[in-house]
């Protein structure tokens, strides 16, 4: 067999097993929100938020190493081990039986998190620089395992549950996904092919370890926290989002959480495609403005506010003479003073228009309701008729829908479009660096779902996840910009003048 043949067949496994072992590292998100909902176990938000976490953590802070082993020793033995270990903790899931345990093996199973680091180095070592971008944006597409996960483990569930008759069936789940990982480890051994990186045997730990002293790797690091963490924390985070928000099924909230994340693992494969073609950082500029902009939408939170507005004072003292539909009369030493109030015209949005209309922007509507009665003495500047406000914010399910869908667009273009600068900075370390990047990017995954679930329950809103991923995105814009501005003052000093120039002149004009 040619190497470009065993090129592809190692590219089509290492997708394959990354995609299994992502369905696999997300299923708590599913697990956990089910076991909630069905009382079998009553965790707090902040709990399930670490149980949804731990595996994360585990996938996050084992890439670095994991990924200096596949430099070494190639990622055909390592990948095939490490899914043969996870396999194990797995099966024990379907045997926990307390919040301990459930902890504990979520760090064992957590594992399957570490597979990108193998198949990021074990699939650079196979293709040219030229070709890079494109493969690692195939094998990312594996993170569409998420998806799998969303859609197929609330079916499964009903299913070993006979629908909730038999509700331990649960523990079939675990167990059918164990299966599934050690399968893959078998087929995956069998059809791929060893091949180490240039270099991978002969450095030192210290040599391996050198290019993490580069800001560059941290920079990414953050980029990839953003896009792949919160990729993952909200491939979790939706379904329990959808259910207490929107009052949906388990199920249905899996169907729609799988909008954002279906498409945001395939289309990886694009993003890789165009960061060869246009270079990667134009493109995570346009995928850190998307997720900018779409986060600062998503930020408002469905509500029904009534606040008070605009009333009507007295100018003088006197008595209330009357009290009529739109109009107050007080008797004054000056004579009767008659003051106009705007009563209520009926309710804001009736209840058969909530259900059935779809309301793109908040609605409100203001009047005024006395505060006195017939023969009351009333002073100068008293209310006599106080103001209401109500405003009503639908955040309808399918806008908001369509919002996340193209943050999950942005993020699974920006996943590809990270690691397509890693080979071009790092040729000969791409195992190591793509670890710690990937580190910083599972720590995303796994610190994240505990904040929401901190934030949750601190404030009661579920758009706090929002304004935390608006705040982080506007820091990567920031050092992204800052870095163009420097690099511009150092090669391009003229250019950077004159763009200054037309700029804050076109303004002082």
């Amino acid at each position: 067999m040619t190497d470009s043949r065993k090129a592809i067949v190692v590219l089509t496994m290492n997708t394959f097993a990354f995609t299994v072992c992502f369905m696999c590292w997300m299923m708590n998100g599913v697990l956990i929100t089910y076991l909630v909902d069905n009382g079998i176990y009553r965790w707090t938000p902040s709990e399930m938020g670490w149980l949804i976490g731990i595996p994360v953590l585990t996938g996050a802070v084992t890439r670095l190493p994991v990924g200096i082993l596949t430099d070494k020793y190639g990622g055909r033995i390592v990948y095939t081990a490490l899914m043969v270990l996870s396999s194990v903790f797995m099966y024990m899931v379907g045997e926990a039986n307390s919040y301990e345990s459930f902890l504990v093996l979520g760090l064992g199973f957590g594992l399957t998190g570490a597979s990108f680091a193998v198949g990021i180095a074990y699939t650079s070592v196979w293709f040219t620089k030229e070709r890079q971008g494109t493969a690692l944006g195939i094998f990312g597409a594996g993170n569409a395992g998420a998806a799998i996960t969303s859609l197929g483990a609330p079916h499964l569930l009903n299913w070993f549950t006979n629908n909730g008759d038999t509700i331990e069936g649960w523990r079939m789940l675990p167990k059918v996904y164990a299966a599934a990982l050690l399968v893959t480890a078998i087929v995956f051994y069998l059809l791929t092919h060893t091949k180490l990186a240039v270099g991978g045997v002969s450095k030192s730990f210290g040599q391996r370890m050198e290019p993490l002293k580069s800001m560059a790797v941290w920079r990414f690091g953050l980029y990839y926290f953003l896009v792949f963490g919160g990729f993952v924390a909200l491939a979790q985070w939706l379904i329990p989002y959808y259910v207490n928000v929107y009052g949906m099924t388990v199920v249905m909230a899996g169907m729609m959480a799988s909008i954002f994340s279906l498409p945001s693992g395939v289309i990886r494969a694009l993003g890789g495609w165009m960061s060869d073609v246009w270079g990667a950082r134009p493109v995570m500029h346009g995928v850190l403005l998307s997720c900018f902009v779409c986060c600062a939408l998503l930020i408002v939170p469905r509500m029904d506010i009534w606040s008070p507005g605009s009333g009507v004072m007295a100018r003088t003292a006197g008595t209330v003479q009357s009290v009529g539909d739109g109009e107050i009369v007080v008797s004054t030493a000056l004579g009767e003073l008659r003051y106009n109030y705007k009563p209520q015209a009926g309710e804001t949005v009736p209840e058969d228009q909530r259900a059935a209309g779809v309301f793109v922007f908040p609605t409100s509507a203001s009047w005024q309701e006395p505060a006195v009665e017939v023969g009351e003495t009333v002073a100068k500047k008293q209310l006599l008729a106080r103001g209401v406000t109500h405003i009503f914010f639908q955040a309808n399910v399918w806008i908001f829908t369509g919002l996340v869908f193209i943050v999950g667009i942005a993020m699974g273009i920006g996943k590809a479009a990270v690691y397509r600068h890693i080979p071009d900075y790092f040729p000969n370390d791409v195992g190591v660096v793509g670890g710690m990047v990937g580190v910083l990017g599972g720590l995303g995954g796994f610190f994240c779902p505990i904040i929401f679930g901190y934030l949750l329950s601190w404030t009661g809103l579920w758009t706090t996840c929002w304004m935390f991923f608006f705040g982080l995105t506007a820091a990567c814009l920031v050092w992204m910009l800052s870095l163009m501005r420097r690099r511009m003052r150092k090669e391009a000093p003229g250019v950077l003048r004159e763009l200054e120039s037309e700029t804050f002149g076109a303004v002082g004009t």
